[in-house]
């Protein structure tokens, strides 16, 4: 596999090379070393230079810059080059990199922040047409299955888990996650569902398996369809009467639908698209029918670290509750319940560390070491972006106006994960 076409981090060419060998140690190397902290709101941690003599000293996580050059290319632009070059091996974190990472997100929720200075911009116009999203999609989605197969759960969910009990084993909370989407939306025998965005298509087997629901799943990832084929005919459940994936993107959706769902599909659309999704939406779904929007979020719209835009997720955005209305609003919808995962993503995350870690060597084999440091770097700073309260995870159950067919209470949704056999 040619890392530099599909992994999810740049080619190791690009990142500069790894040097414990700049000489010693100046005076304007600490004074640099110090005005990046004081520019990124003075982080509770410790930092050394390639001399591991602690400029900054204290308790908490150790942050270590090997090199000169390092240290000149986070002065540019900490949030390009501290991925970059963490990947390669020219930064070390010392003290567990989740506990590093919170502490400097919450330096950077005080004046000063240092994303605020980031040479990325908000998510608009082209960034995701028809053509630059499948792009977009392919960077992080087509690595490859066997790679997700390694960490994900046994129906390859990539999409925050539902914990009603926080010891519940990862493929226990993917399946209540499920069963929970399914009670807030009123899911009946025999209607139509139209899934946006479906990944490698467990939500829809489970709808038409548990529900005998009629699901239309579309995706735009070539790999995350041809297995999601695979797995419904090994199913049984393939085709018109149960379950029938559509490589296609949701802009093209048609037909009718009772029930409309998007899963951690909204953080690629950006911004600017969401009139467009609430027009598929007003299009599809029936009268009385409801639907449910699953995604990342954020309390301030900010854009993502540079980092995380080029390497990791091109396109991606995650939106404020303000802005997800943009769906809503011009179509006449009602958001009828809102709730907010933060937590239940975080745990989420730490099961796919665990997991991933696990497999170290297996990633390395498909692709390099500077691949495992870069996922591991993105997975512990999802972890510290749920827990510090930079990102949310929100639901949205909405309805078209007026119908009344709503529950009294949310007593439905209790016990969602209390019979893991039935889960």
């Amino acid at each position: 596999m040619d890392v530099s076409k599909v992994c999810g981090v740049c080619p190791p060419s690009l990142f500069s090379t790894r040097s414990r060998s700049s000489g010693p140690v100046m005076e304007w190397d600490r004074w640099l070393l110090k005005a990046l902290l004081r520019g990124m709101g003075q982080p509770a941690i410790r930092a050394a230079l390639w001399d591991d003599g602690e400029i900054v000293t204290g308790s908490g996580p150790r942050l270590v810059v090997n090199n000169r050059w390092t240290l000149f290319r986070l002065m540019l632009n900490p949030t390009l080059y501290f991925g970059d070059d963490y990947a390669a091996g020219n930064i070390e974190v010392e003290g567990g990199l989740v506990p590093f990472l919170e502490a400097v997100n919450r330096a950077a929720s005080r004046p000063g922040d240092v994303r605020r200075r980031s040479t990325g911009r908000r998510q608009r116009g082209t960034i995701n047409s028809l053509s630059q999203s499948r792009d977009n999609i392919h960077h992080h989605y087509d690595l490859g299955n066997e790679f997700y197969r390694l960490w994900l759960d046994d129906e390859m969910l990539y999409t925050c888990a539902y914990f009603p009990r926080p010891g519940l084993s990862l493929e226990a909370a993917q399946r209540a996650k499920m069963e929970l989407i399914c009670r807030k939306v009123g899911l009946r025998g025999g209607e139509r569902v139209i899934e946006a965005g479906c990944g490698w298509g467990g939500l829809a087997r489970y709808l038409a398996k548990h529900y005998g629901a009629r699901v239309r799943a579309f995706n735009i990832s070539r790999e995350q369809v041809a297995y999601a084929r695979k797995q419904a005919e090994k199913e049984g459940i393939e085709g018109i009467e149960g379950v029938e994936y559509i490589e296609d993107d949701y802009r093209n959706i048609t037909g009718e639908c009772d029930v409309f769902l998007s899963v951690g599909m909204l953080e690629h659309v950006g911004p600017t698209n969401y009139r467009s999704l609430g027009q598929v939406i007003d299009r599809t779904l029936t009268g009385r029918g409801f639907g449910l929007i699953h995604s990342i979020g954020q309390d301030v719209p900010e854009p993502m670290t540079d980092w995380i835009d080029k390497r990791i997720f091109p396109g991606s955005y995650p939106p404020t509750i303000r802005e997800m209305m943009d769906i809503f609003e011009p179509s006449g919808f009602s958001v009828i319940d809102v709730e907010n995962l933060r937590l239940h993503y975080a745990r989420t995350l730490e099961h796919w560390l665990e997991r991933f870690e696990r497999h170290e060597e297996q990633v390395a084999a498909l692709f390099d070491e500077s691949f495992v440091r870069a996922w591991r770097l993105y997975l512990s700073g999802s972890i510290a972006g749920f827990t510090t309260g930079s990102l949310q995870l929100f639901q949205l159950l909405f309805t078209r106006r007026g119908n009344n067919r709503v529950p009294w209470t949310r007593d439905h949704l209790a016990n969602c994960g209390g019979n893991d056999a039935a889960l």
